[in-house]
C-alpha cells in the first residue's frame, strides 16, 4: 500500500506540472502531445495518463514479469478516462457550473483510484492469456490514441475548450487570442 501512496505523490505532482507545462515551455508541440495544451475535460484526463504512462518506466522495471502487469496498467490508465468526465460532468449538471476544488480534488482522487487498482490487479492470482494480450495491446492503443486526440481531436464536448470554444492546440486561449488579433 505504501507503493500506492508514494506512486499518487509522484504521479499528482507530474499531472500539476504538466497542466502549466505547456505555456512554461512557451508552447512546444511536443510538450503539448503530452501535457494540457487547453482547458477541455480531455487535456485535464491527459494530465493524468501521462504521468500514469511515464510511471510504467519504473514499474515496468519492478513488475514487468508479472504476468498482470499490462492488464493492470490498462485499467490504471482506462480510470482517469472514465472517472473524471463522471465527476466533473455530474457535479456540474448540478451546480450548473465548473468548481475548481472539486476538479482539482477529482484530479487527486482519480489519480489515487488508478494506483490503487493498479496495485490490486498485480497483487491478484495470474490472469488468463488473453487479458495479458488485451492489456499490452490497450496500453499501446492508448498511448498512440490520446497523441493522436490532441492533434486532431474530435468534435466532441469533452475535446472542446470551454474558453476558446475551439479544439486541441488551436483552442489556447492565447494562441486564440493571437489569431482573433488578426483578423
Amino acid at each position: 500500500m505504501l507503493e500506492v501512496i508514494i506512486s499518487t505523490i509522484v504521479i499528482s505532482a507530474i499531472g500539476t506540472l504538466a497542466h502549466f507545462l505547456y505555456d512554461i515551455t512557451k508552447h512546444n508541440k511536443f510538450i503539448g502531445l503530452f501535457t494540457a495544451v487547453n482547458e477541455s475535460t480531455w487535456e485535464h484526463i491527459k494530465i493524468a495518463l501521462t504521468p500514469i504512462l511515464l510511471c510504467g518506466l519504473y514499474d515496468g522495471f519492478v513488475y514487468g514479469n508479472n504476468p498482470n502487469y499490462f492488464l493492470a496498467k490498462l485499467v490504471s490508465l482506462i480510470t482517469p478516462i472514465v472517472v473524471i468526465p463522471c465527476i466533473f460532468y455530474g457535479y456540474k449538471s448540478i451546480s450548473k457550473k465548473p468548481i475548481l476544488v472539486i476538479d482539482i480534488l477529482s484530479f487527486y482522487l482519480t489519480i489515487f483510484l488508478s494506483q490503487f487498482i493498479f496495485w490490486i490487479i498485480v497483487e491478484a492470482g495470474a490472469v488468463p492469456y488473453f487479458l495479458q494480450y488485451l492489456g499490452c495491446v490497450g496500453t499501446f492503443v492508448i498511448f498512440g490514441g490520446y497523441c493522436t486526440l490532441t492533434l486532431m481531436p474530435l468534435k466532441m464536448f469533452i475535446f472542446k475548450d470551454p474558453i476558446s470554444k475551439k479544439y486541441g492546440f488551436r483552442a489556447h486561449t492565447e494562441t486564440f487570442n493571437v489569431f482573433k488579433k488578426k483578423k
